[in-house]
């Protein structure tokens, strides 16, 4: 093996002869050596330490560079999100129905219920901008006369009124029913648009209905009734049922236990689906008592829309995450009163009558829904509920 080949303990040993052989010291030798390796060690630790800073800023700049990959894919993703989520509103805005009928309402005489906020209140507007006569039949009187006197202004039509009425209670709607009767002589329009999303527990009216079903469908059902006779002297005139695509959740609808007496109380979703199931089966059994008469009768889906109705009834835990992205996402008040408005005033459906709207279009209903013995079951259900009188009887 050479020398330079050798371990430095041999090479040093080669060293020490070396230095005997020639008249040296050994404390010469050591000496040279010891200074040798104490420059060897400090070499050493020097170079460690170099490598401990090299792995150090090494580590570091690998921390830097994961954090600015963690940081530009978060930036990218929230960047991609509301990207994609500005398209998804881009295009069901874009895609919304628009009713673009010209018909003027002179001489015409409509209610909307609900009319204080929301569809109603675009509804109203849109009636009284094409001079009908117009009646908001709220239930916050207070409210309803700000929005009537803002409709007067905007539109230049005087002929705004407003009229109690609580969907919800039998009685507020026979009173209301009764006034128009005495007040009124003629009935074109009945738009049904006041409703009420559902509650988490079981809540009930002064009638001993329960709540949901009661200001959905019951009230509705009651005043079209004792408004039938009028509307059907006035025609031809229109009823106008607002109700929604959340009816397919009501996988089923109990006629034996609408009050929800015999079985568990479904919930707020369930409760407002067969709510609105009840809305699309009302409007087809009404539509087919109606034929021969010069009165016809439509319902509705308006869409997702951002509207106060997202955060009636009970505060939950839902309301906050779909409330805000339903406010976001979905239709703004104005388009989604177009359907409502295209029911009551296009002549596209002057004689259309019993068919379900979205987006000022016919759609397909489920099968349930089309269930006219069902539709039929409910009407009479409904009869007995809100005990209708013979007097109260048009059809």
């Amino acid at each position: 093996m050479k020398r330079y080949e050798l371990p430095w303990y041999l090479v040093n040993k080669e060293r020490m002869a070396a230095a005997e052989g020639s008249g040296g010291s050994k404390e010469v030798f050591f000496g040279a050596a010891g200074q040798a390796g104490s420059s060897a060690r400090q070499s050493s630790r020097k170079l460690v330490r170099q490598l401990i800073n090299w792995r150090h800023w090494r580590t570091s700049f690998l921390r830097c560079q994961a954090a600015n990959m963690v940081g530009s894919m978060v930036v990218n993703g929230v960047a991609t999100g509301v990207v994609l989520t500005l398209a998804v509103k881009f295009v069901y805005r874009y895609q919304s129905g628009r009713c673009t009928s010209k018909t003027r309402l002179v001489g015409k005489t409509a209610i909307v219920t609900g009319a204080s906020a929301g569809i109603g209140k675009v509804t109203a507007r849109d009636l009284a901008q094409r001079g009908a006569r117009v009646i908001l039949a709220c239930r916050n009187v207070e409210k309803a006369a700000t929005v009537a006197e803002d409709i007067k202004k905007t539109t230049g039509n005087k002929d705004v009124v407003v009229r109690q009425v609580d969907t919800s209670d039998l009685t507020s709607v026979r009173k209301f029913a009764k006034d128009i009767l005495n007040t009124e002589t003629a009935l074109h329009i009945l738009v049904n648009n006041a409703g009420l999303n559902g509650f988490d527990t079981k809540k009930l009216t002064a009638d001993g209905l329960e709540l949901t079903m009661a200001t959905n469908h019951f009230g509705p059902f009651l005043l079209t009734n004792m408004l039938l006779g009028l509307l059907k002297a006035s025609g031809p005139s229109r009823v106008v049922n607002v109700s929604s695509v959340v009816y397919t959740y009501g996988s089923s609808l109990n006629v034996d236990d609408l009050n929800y007496e015999k079985n568990k109380y479904p919930g707020s979703f369930i409760s407002y689906s067969q709510s609105k199931l009840a809305n699309i089966l009302f409007t087809r059994e009404l539509a087919e008592k109606l034929r021969g008469t010069a009165v016809t009768a439509n319902s509705l889906h308006p869409g997702i829309v951002a509207t106060e109705m997202i955060w009636k009834g009970e505060a939950r835990l839902s309301n906050y995450f779909f409330g805000p992205l339903i406010w976001f996402l979905g239709k703004d008040a104005e388009l989604g009163a177009q359907t409502t408005s295209y029911l009551a005033v296009s002549d596209e459906v002057n004689n259309v009558t019993g068919k379900y709207f979205v987006d000022c279009k016919e759609s397909d209903i489920s099968d349930l829904a089309k269930d006219a013995g069902l539709a039929k079951k409910l009407w009479e259900a409904s009869e007995q509920i809100v005990k209708l009188k013979p007097e109260e009887t048009h059809y």
